[in-house]
């Protein structure tokens, strides 16, 4: 089994209902989930103008190799209606890979960890919930020193 994280964000329609249903597909299809962070409410990062994001980090337990992963998250997007019309732009759903154990890929398709994983508060501020102690691979910092040194400002709340 691997111990991997990943994000899931929404800003269209009922974007807890997509995060919820995620979740429940990606139970079902791809591993057991282990952990989730609280909901967030997080300014668009990348493109500002558009709605606030919910997102949410959980941590899977799964056997699958980190492509087949991908491969099923893709799908899970798909089925609730995920469209790629224009890069960081709205969606219903969007699930990324964070971290896959402590593996490193860098293929055209699929980058673990996760590029823009140390320069995100959206990102930081949810995993760091639910695994400060997790050590970035290539950084060598926990992800709670991550978030220390974070300069990105933008906003995130913590919904209860």
């Amino acid at each position: 089994m691997h111990i991997t994280y990943l994000l899931l964000g929404s800003n269209l329609g009922n974007r807890r209902k997509y995060i919820s249903t995620a979740i429940s597909e990606i139970g079902t299809k791809l591993g057991t989930i282990v952990k989730s962070s609280s909901l967030y409410q997080t300014a668009s990062w990348g493109k500002q103008d558009q709605p606030d994001f919910l997102n949410q980090v959980i941590e899977l337990k799964t056997n699958l190799k980190p492509q087949d992963l991908l491969s099923g998250i893709l799908g899970i997007e798909a089925d609730l209606g995920r469209k790629r019309l224009e890069k960081w732009g709205s969606r219903v759903i969007d699930i990324d890979i964070l971290l896959y154990g402590d593996q490193v890929i860098n293929e055209p398709e699929l980058s673990i960890p996760h590029p823009y994983l140390a320069v995100r508060r959206f990102c930081l501020m949810p995993l760091c919930e639910i695994a400060p102690e997790f050590i970035h691979p290539l950084l060598n910092k926990n992800i709670q020193e991550l978030l220390h040194a974070l300069s990105d400002d933008l906003f995130v709340k913590k919904l209860s």
